[in-house]
This record gives C-alpha cells, structure tokens and sequence, in this order.
C-alpha cells in the first residue's frame, strides 16, 4: 500500500450500486478539497462490444465470453497503473464508452468502444477506482496488494440481478431477456473471480431488501432505500468507533462485533460518517511525508 499516493477502490458486479458509492466520494472530494484521479474500471475491458461479440459468435462452443473473466480483461495493465500511481503519482488510463455517456457519444464516439490511452492528470491527491476487479487475486495478479483502502458492494443476488435488469434496459436498451442471458451466462465468472474480492474489502456494503424479491427475473421496481438495510461489514473491528456510529446513526444497531446495520435511508449518511475520516486520515498521512 503507498501512502505518499493512495489509492482508493470500489469494486463490486455489473448493476451493484458502485456507482452510488463513486457519487458518495465525488461530493466528499469536493467538500474536502480533494482532487482525484477518477479511473473506470470498464475501461481495461480487453475488448469493445462487438469484439466480445464477435468471439462468441466464432466459437460458440467455448460459451461466452465474460466481462468478468480474466481473460478478457487488461489486468496487467491495471496492476502497472496501480503500480505506478502508487510510486510517483502517475500512469496512462482511457475510457470505456456507456450508453449514459451523452456527452462521449455526442462527440463521436461510439457505445462499447475505448478513447485512447492518455496520462492520468497531473498532482492529484489520491486515484479512485471503481469497477469489476479492485480487489482482485489471482496467480498472476494481485490487483488488490496496491490498494490503500478497499470497499466492496455487494446487494444480496436477487437484488444485484434486478438492479442489473432495470438499468440495462432502461438505460442501455438491452432487452430484459438478453439482461437474464448475460447473468446466466457470467455465473461461473462471478463465482471464480467477483465474489472472492468480498473476503479482501475493507469495508463491505451489502443492500438487503426488506420486500420479495423471490423471483427477481420478474419486471418490477427496484426496492426504495426505505424498502431495504444495508449490512455493513468492517475487517477490522477494532479500529471502528461503533459507539459513536450508533449514536449518530438513526436505528442503526450491531448484528454481529464487526457489522453495522442501518435503515436504506440512512446509507448516504452512515457512508459519509464512514468513509470520510478514513480518507481525511489517508491525506493526513500523505501530507505529513
């Protein structure tokens, strides 16, 4: 782990909420005077779109061809960027093209395509992640050794998949049953190389819903943060100030010495009281080299 230059990672599935997370971190950047090196973790997909496509097509034999998996995927290149960040502040990313990015596609870039390499901007205070491998481990590759501070997000399955299915179709325009097949598909995956980053993070999020979400291959709407908890999980527990947390947390309450329970509603509040001393002690450290 680097202290002159920290790196923070919010790893987690397609469709858990990681990116409610980024947003948590974004205003507290720019509430704390933060400048951070922002890097999407799509963007060392090996292959675009139609590429991932194409392989599928010329050999369907061999199933297809995940996101998740490490093979398709530039892990090499993520580990050296992580490597060099945390040596001298530096390295080269790009980005990955989404149908929610309004403004990439406007000046001509195309969906589920990559801009060019380019050096990650200069003097920034720490580089944030989020995306599929953050907290990776593999016999080649330790992805997760070079992170400072390590958050997974991890909703219970039936919630993830039906996340997923709402925002692929209403945002990307996928049909929900082309979502359930690339679920279906990725399963192996996510098993051999998502769910074990979840025994590596820091702090775990995990959102429970307090409805039935039994069959979530069913269309319905994604349950309110009224309609739900999130389970907080903390590797070590004894740097935590539970006491304070519950006072300060509405109906928050301890399931076990190492987790935290709060109402859905409360989860933007419970991030903030969470996260921002550790990332104000991560900058206390950088700055008093």
């Amino acid at each position: 782990m680097s202290r002159e230059y920290p790196i923070i990672a919010v790893t987690g599935s397609s469709g858990a909420g990681t990116t409610t997370v980024r947003r948590t971190f974004e205003r507290m950047f720019a509430r704390e005077d933060v400048h951070a090196a922002f890097v999407d973790g799509d963007a060392f997909h090996r292959y675009t779109r139609e590429e991932l496509a194409r392989t599928f097509r010329e050999a369907p034999d061999k199933g297809e061809l995940s996101h998740f998996a490490v093979e398709a995927n530039l892990l090499e290149e993520l580990e050296t960027l992580f490597q060099e960040y945390g040596d001298s502040g530096s390295g080269i990313y790009r980005q990955y093209i989404h149908a929610e990015d309004k403004q990439m596609i406007e000046a001509g870039h195309q969906i589920g395509t990559f801009t060019e390499w380019q050096p990650l901007p200069y003097g920034t205070d720490l580089l944030f992640y989020e995306g599929l491998h953050g907290g990776l481990v593999t016999p080649e590759h330790d992805i997760a050794r070079h992170v400072d501070l390590l958050v997974g997000v991890a909703p219970t399955m039936n919630l993830e998949w039906i996340q997923k299915i709402d925002r692929d179709t209403k945002l990307r325009g996928y049909s929900q049953e082309a979502v359930i097949d690339t679920i279906l598909g990725r399963m192996d995956d996510y098993v051999r190389y998502i769910q074990p980053q979840f025994s590596r993070t820091h702090i775990n999020f995990q959102r429970v819903p307090t409805v039935d979400t039994s069959n979530p291959f069913e269309v319905q709407d994604i349950p309110s943060d009224a309609e739900s908890f999130a389970v907080i999980r903390f590797r070590e527990p004894s740097t935590v100030d539970f006491p304070y947390l519950l006072a300060m947390i509405p109906d928050a309450f301890m399931s076990r010495p190492h987790t935290l329970v709060v109402p859905g509603a409360r989860v933007s509040l419970a991030m903030e009281l969470i996260l921002g001393p550790l990332v104000r002690h991560l900058l206390a450290q950088r700055r008093s080299r």
